[in-house]
């Protein structure tokens, strides 16, 4: 009997071994040298909605609207790793002021089998309402019986731009894991090598579960170096975040590293004239093209020192 359990663990952790090696076939395999990022996929944020009071359309403010920006700096971002990484595919989930829902963003990142998924959005937020009394008006009441005057006050409602401002880029939570699991279960082991996917199957499911965390620590890794390098630019950052309890499902959907980058917010004004203005999507994109490059530096750099430990 114990013969038995110790050959049943030899198999297991021999097909775990097996699975694992598949799993990081994106980094090293058979003895040839493997890009670590070939194709990246950006989501222009909205789209397709001619009026804010419809649904999904997004931030707008005076300036300019989410669903503009977010296009407009997507096709700089493009343009930006093209050249600064030639040899990388880019693709935008949509070219056009068009609006897709998530499912079909993540269908169209997955059918793309990108490496990596960057979604462009701009913030928001309503405008802060104050009330002041302006003047008096005399009314008269009867109270039991009798009457009385009373001074009854008139107020002025007047609005104050939000003071929310700055940047923020998000990973999908981390309580999200078994959406972003599913998502990796169905994409990237759908064409690999191993027949008859189960992911029942431990050994599979541990081989997905360690992508998904390699997965994550690429996201964190990214979102962080965006942040640091709007920093820079003397943008102001609020830092890396996630949504837990909702979660951003376009980010567990797609069956790849991801990141949602807010680019600042349209209803503080300074913010929204400067993504409204030329410069300011040039410098966006650059901020965001330069951590691309970075986060690809490194993963080049992890992948050779592997090769060279072994």
């Amino acid at each position: 009997m114990k013969l038995k359990k110790n050959i049943a663990l030899v198999l297991l952790s021999f097909g775990m071994v097996s699975l694992l090696a598949f799993s990081n076939k994106d980094d090293v395999g058979n003895g040839k040298t493997q890009k670590t990022l070939k194709r990246i996929v950006i989501d222009p944020g909205h789209g397709g909605y001619p009026k804010p009071s419809q649904g999904n359309y997004g931030a707008s403010s005076e300036w300019i609207e989410e669903k503009d920006a977010a296009l407009a700096i997507a096709f700089k971002l493009k343009k930006i790793i093209e050249e600064s990484i030639p040899d990388v595919e880019v693709y935008l989930t949509r070219t056009t002021d068009v609006f897709d829902n998530a499912r079909v963003k993540a269908s169209k990142a997955n059918d793309f089998k990108g490496d990596l998924f960057i979604s462009l959005h701009c913030n928001g937020q309503d405008p802060i309402p104050h009330r002041e009394i302006v003047d008096y008006k005399t009314t008269t009441v009867k109270r039991k019986g009798k009457k009385i005057t009373k001074k009854i006050p008139i107020y002025h409602t007047y609005y104050t731009p939000n003071p929310a401002h700055g940047t923020e880029t998000y990973i999908w939570g981390i309580g999200k894991n078994d959406e972003k699991e599913e998502a990796i279960g169905e994409q990237n082991f759908s064409d690999s090598s191993i027949v008859n996917f189960d992911p029942k199957d431990p050994a599979q499911r541990v081989a997905i579960s360690l992508r998904t965390e390699k997965y994550a620590e690429r996201s964190r890794l990214l979102a962080a170096t965006v942040e640091e390098e709007f920093t820079k630019q003397g943008r102001v950052s609020r830092g890396v975040k996630q949504r837990d309890y909702k979660g951003i499902w376009v980010l567990q959907a797609v069956a790849m590293p991801a990141i949602l980058v807010e680019m600042g917010f349209l209803s503080y004004p300074e913010e929204g004239k400067y993504i409204a203005s030329e410069q300011g999507q040039q410098e966006i994109a650059e901020a965001v093209g330069r951590a691309v490059k970075r986060y690809k530096f490194s993963l080049d750099n992890k992948m050779n020192n592997g090769k060279t430990s072994k």
